[in-house]
């Protein structure tokens, strides 16, 4: 199948690297997160290769796909991590990154966890297994935190002065840059809440400089994600480049160039262009800097991951209406949120498929195929995986596979209607490891069990 080499057809089987899915699903059941290994790699490599002339340091963004054995794997590939929350935070520290090579962004921290991101004191980990030898009271701050606001500054800088650190912050800026993709995942225009308006960022940097409790040391841009064009990258990369002229112009030593993700991988065929073109036009802008001492930060998760992931569901029943056919599954909007949220599309297709191998597109166009609306058991209407999509006649009982769920499925996954949530699999090779067993409802039930007085 083109563009998702790892999850390929034989012998009439979905295969997940040399792995057969169904000996999986017999193993864990549905639905069930299949990740694989070797296509993370690959996909980090071809990163890597793309942006080499930059010497660029990658930073994961966790919150894509948050699974621990996953954050390992990104960790043991060289990576560092980008964090939007204390639990991320711990959960990087816990899959062996350190503190010194995170950046921690977020548009809302609170002070608990900018105290915990400045001294591992104040970790949230109580009660967690295998902290015994680990000792997170001395893991230190982390190497930078991205302030999105000038409130957001001042209580990094409090929280330094009362702890005794001297944060490394870069200013997150606003470009007011149309990323062109959708709506909700936005976040470079004016009227989105993310970042410092442009204009400001001199004043702060004359203001605060290198004397009120916290370093000054970059700028971060994030203008959205994923950017399915080459030239928002350019224009946002331009803009700071210039602002870092002005600001230097003005005193100001800039050290380091924050980027962010948003990097673009194909759902369906030929939907974006390839990295490369993005890296060709990028490269020249930022080449001269990087010469002279600046440092690129990138923070990529949906390219790495999207791809490297399926989700695998079971028919639970079929339904002819007047309308249309309805496949109705296990796996819902609980299960993968992306198309109900954002009208995404994500290819899917029988486990089990003799015929010729499908294409990424919204109609194969293959023959024998049905319109079918392809639903989950949740009680929304809204509650979808495909939308008059052509698809293969099938039946109770039957395995499907949706295709480019590896990032922001499982990490954006919900326990409505009283669902477990889905178990994972990493597969590398021959070799697959459940690495997230199943949720039980006696889980999702236990902090809730029995009432506790207030006062």
């Amino acid at each position: 199948m083109k563009h998702i080499e790892a999850f390929l057809y034989r012998d009439g089987v979905l295969h997940a690297d040399g792995v057969p899915v169904p000996q999986i699903i017999e193993s864990v059941g549905t639905p069930t997160y299949i990740y694989s290994a070797s296509a993370i790699r690959t996909a980090y490599r071809r990163l890597e290769a793309a942006f080499s002339p930059l010497g660029v340091r990658f930073q994961y963004a966790v919150k894509s796909s948050p699974n621990l054995h996953l954050c390992r794997l990104m960790h043991d590939l060289g990576a560092g991590m980008d964090v939007v929350s204390g639990g991320e935070l711990d959960r990087a520290w816990l899959a062996g990154a350190r503190t010194a090579d995170m950046v921690f962004a977020g548009v809302g921290k609170t002070d608990e966890e900018i105290r915990s991101a400045l001294d591992g004191r104040f970790h949230t980990l109580e009660g967690v297994p295998g902290l015994e030898e680990r000792e997170p009271e001395r893991r230190g701050p982390v190497g930078i935190l991205n302030a999105e606001s000038i409130s957001e500054l001042e209580r990094i800088a409090y929280w330094g002065n009362e702890l005794g650190v001297r944060p490394r912050v870069c200013l997150r800026v606003n470009p007011d840059v149309d990323p062109h993709t959708h709506e909700y995942t936005t976040t470079g225009k004016e009227e989105n809440k993310f970042g410092i308006d442009a204009p400001l960022i001199p004043d702060i940097f004359d203001a605060w400089g290198r004397e009120r409790g916290v370093d000054l040391v970059g700028l971060h841009v994030h203008i959205g994600s994923p950017v399915p064009t080459v030239e928002p990258y350019a224009e946002a990369v331009e803009a700071l480049l210039n602002l870092i002229d002005e600001l230097e112009r003005r005193g100001s030593k800039i050290e380091v160039l924050d980027l962010g993700g948003g990097w673009p991988m194909n759902y369906v065929e030929e939907q974006v262009p390839p990295l490369e073109d993005y890296a060709e036009r990028l490269v020249p802008l930022l080449g001269p800097r990087v010469q002279n001492g600046l440092q690129v930060l990138m923070e990529p998760g949906r390219f790495i991951m999207a791809n490297s992931g399926i989700l695998v569901t079971r028919v639970q029943h079929v339904k002819k209406g007047r309308a249309k056919t309805f496949v109705i599954c296990d796996a819902g909007m609980h299960s993968l949120i992306r198309p109900a949220l954002y009208r995404a599309f994500h290819f899917l297709w029988p486990v089990a498929w003799t015929g010729e191998a499908p294409r990424l597109l919204e109609d194969p166009g293959l023959p024998g195929l049905e319109t079918c609306d392809v639903v989950g058991p949740i009680c929304e209407t809204g509650d979808f995986l495909a939308r008059d999509r052509q698809l293969p006649p099938m039946g109770r009982g039957e395995l499907v596979a949706i295709f480019s769920a590896g990032a922001y499925g499982m990490s954006m996954v919900s326990n409505y209607n009283d669902h477990g949530r889905p178990a994972e699999v990493l597969v590398d090779g021959d070799r697959a490891a459940m690495i997230n067993e199943r949720q039980p409802l006696a889980t999702v039930l236990a902090t809730e069990h029995e009432a506790r007085e207030l006062w």
